[in-house]
């Protein structure tokens, strides 16, 4: 009669058993779960957060930069080919002679266009001129025109203001209606920094450069002959003057000067060089023979004093130097 009692027993006690084993089983994937479920801790969360919100800002970077190209060509319309022609009026022992002068300006003020001081005054740092104007020579210049995108007209320029010291001078442009249509650039107020993206827009090979992109047939034409002064007009007539941009980022930074490896040419001295926001940090003013990242420009600072000048010299008076 005892037998069956020990059957129960032992029974009873494998089910206990059982359900301990199957609890420890449940204790332990309820860990398990929860070690891979669970949220991850405070301070994991806060530097996942932060990663994500550098990814958004690197984002956001990438996209002003994008739109650079499109406040570039808003730009265009307010950058002009400036030509020029000036002789050296000699003695007998300085000797004499003409020469042509072309590069690039832009609008900065109402009536008033930025460019380089050797662009508005061909002689400028030209050694040889320099020389012959210590023996008593003078130099004159005998014109002095902007042409724009979208005008057939040329525009007279007259010297505004130049500065004492750096390659930079403002002109005075004659009033017209279609100059006082024109838009001035705006101009940077945040110092640019290392690595920032840039762009110029300019006439680098002045005339050679526009009738090398111009339609076939009017290349034709014109490439055959020699480049004269009356080459800009035709091509002013035609619609064909339109400046070119480059693109490329800030090298270095100094306290009156940038370097950047947007490539430039002769007859690109003068351009404004353009942040990813369109607004100009400098203006373009040589570059270094063999180093392809050597275009030189000058702070857009070293300007402001030079506009600031020029709108306080009278209209009549604005072909004299200062």
């Amino acid at each position: 009669m005892l037998e069956p009692e020990k059957d129960t027993e032992l029974v009873e006690t494998w089910q206990r058993f059982l359900q301990g084993v199957l609890g420890v089983l449940m204790l332990v994937g309820t860990g398990v779960m929860a070690h891979y479920y669970a949220p991850p801790p405070t301070d994991d969360l806060q530097q996942r957060v932060q990663q994500l919100s550098r990814q958004v800002e690197q984002l956001q970077k990438q996209r002003k930069q994008e739109s650079s190209p499109v406040f570039t060509d808003d730009a265009r319309d307010s950058v002009a080919y400036v030509y020029g022609i000036y002789h050296i009026a000699g003695s007998t022992r300085s000797g004499s002679f003409r020469a042509r002068v072309a590069g690039t300006a832009f609008v900065v003020a109402p009536g008033l266009l930025a460019t380089n001081r050797h662009v508005a005054e061909p002689w400028y740092r030209d050694r040889e001129v320099e020389a012959a104007l210590s023996r008593g020579a003078t130099p004159v210049l005998e014109k002095l025109v902007a042409y724009f995108p979208g005008s057939p007209v040329a525009v007279e320029l007259k010297l505004a203001a130049v500065a004492k010291y750096g390659d930079l001078a403002v002109l005075r442009m004659q009033a017209t209606e279609f100059t006082e249509s024109l838009h001035p650039l705006t101009l940077a107020h945040n110092e640019p920094r290392t690595g920032d993206a840039v762009s110029v827009i300019a006439y680098p090979m002045g005339v050679t450069g526009m009738v090398a992109k111009s339609p076939a047939a009017i290349y034709e034409r014109l490439s055959a002959r020699q480049e004269d002064a009356n080459m800009a007009g035709e091509l002013a007539a035609l619609s064909l003057i339109r400046p070119s941009a480059t693109f490329g980022h800030l090298g270095d930074v100094t306290a009156d000067k940038m370097i950047y490896d947007a490539p430039t040419a002769r007859g690109g001295s003068g351009g404004p060089v353009l942040n990813a926001r369109g607004e100009v940090i400098g203006i373009n003013s040589a570059y270094i023979d063999g180093f392809s990242g050597g275009t030189l420009g000058i702070a857009v600072s070293q300007l402001l004093p030079l506009i600031e000048s020029a709108r306080q010299v009278p209209v009549e008076a604005a072909s004299k130097s200062r």
